[in-house]
């Protein structure tokens, strides 16, 4: 029987042609890093989606699943996917409607997002993941483990907020929130062909330091992979869908998780404020904040960022 979310899209997902072509690496080391990851494409849930692989299956480890934000892609994970690789599988989708992943006609609530990254884990062959997920894509990790919480071994949320959940019109974040209601014919009219300039509110404005932030060369590459037909307006979805998301986390969070849950916050972002949200929904919660960092974690400081989540994968046994 399909899928709901086949049923929605039979005729209307666009498919990729191709993939953007990889940034060459700048350096020895940054080519080292990246060698050992591949691309690849696979149907789930009615969709064709993108992600990117490293490491192989060693001692019956748990694959980590890594889900992007807004304003990246899969790409942003390759440093962290080539140092958790050395000992197990990481997977790094890009989230349908983003990169080289298929633009589904509807269905941009993070609850039917994890279905669909669920469905791709399945076609895979993996029964248990580890997540970890950075802005949109920790709401999406959010959702993923919440319905199927026998399936999650551990969670990561890095600096973003949960819809729904406890007093969150008051995040840090929300002062952005005019940005919740920026969708539709005259948006898309306004950033098409200035895509790079309208990223750049986030790139700067939600880090510590604009000028340790997003690199150049990666936002040469984000804001042409959002400036492809289409992908802008299901970039605009991902917020549209917050009141949608709001009642699915508030349904959610009666039940609360019990698997191992990092939260990983910017001192100069959202600080404590996602501790206390993960506290109502997870028994089970440990948080840092990574000093002087803004919303962009593996970008402002991929060292101590990446320490942190290595750790808790490498630690967080069988749930």
């Amino acid at each position: 029987m399909k899928s709901l979310r086949t049923l929605k899209r039979l005729g209307a997902a666009l498919f990729c042609a191709a993939a953007l072509a990889p940034a060459l690496p700048t350096t020895a080391a940054a080519a080292a890093q990246s060698a050992a990851i591949t691309r690849h494409d696979i149907e789930a849930n009615g969709l064709r989606l993108h992600y990117l692989q490293a490491g192989s299956q060693q001692n019956d480890a748990t694959p980590v699943l890594l889900l992007h934000g807004y304003a990246e892609t899969s790409h942003m994970w390759q440093p962290l996917m080539a140092q958790l690789g050395e000992q197990r599988v990481v997977i790094a989708p890009d989230l349908p409607g983003a990169g080289n992943s298929d633009i589904p006609a509807g269905g941009y609530d993070k609850k039917t997002l994890a279905q669909d990254i669920h469905a791709m884990v399945q076609a895979l062959g993996y029964r248990k993941v580890k997540l970890v997920g950075h802005d949109i894509g920790l709401m999406v990790a959010y959702a993923y483990a919440a319905q199927y919480p026998g399936e999650v071994e551990s969670i990561t949320l890095m600096d973003a907020f949960l819809p729904g959940v406890g007093d969150w019109q008051k995040v840090w974040l929300l002062r952005d929130k005019w940005h919740f209601n920026f969708y539709g014919p005259t948006p898309l009219a306004l950033v098409e062909g200035r895509e790079r300039v309208y990223f750049e509110h986030f790139w700067n404005d939600f880090a510590a330091d604009p000028k340790h932030s997003v690199p150049e060369a990666d936002r040469e590459r984000y804001a042409a992979a959002y400036a492809r037909p289409g992908r802008m307006k299901a970039g605009f979805e991902y917020f549209h869908a917050f009141p949608q998301d709001a009642a699915d986390f508030a349904a959610f969070a009666k039940t609360p998780l019990t698997m191992p849950m990092l939260v990983l916050a910017g001192e100069k972002a959202s600080g404590t404020f996602l501790f206390d949200q993960a506290r109502l929904v997870d028994t089970n919660v440990q948080g840092v904040v990574i000093p002087g960092a803004g919303h962009w974690l593996m970008e402002e400081a991929p060292a101590p960022t990446m320490a942190a989540i290595e750790q808790f994968v490498d630690s967080t046994p069988a749930h």
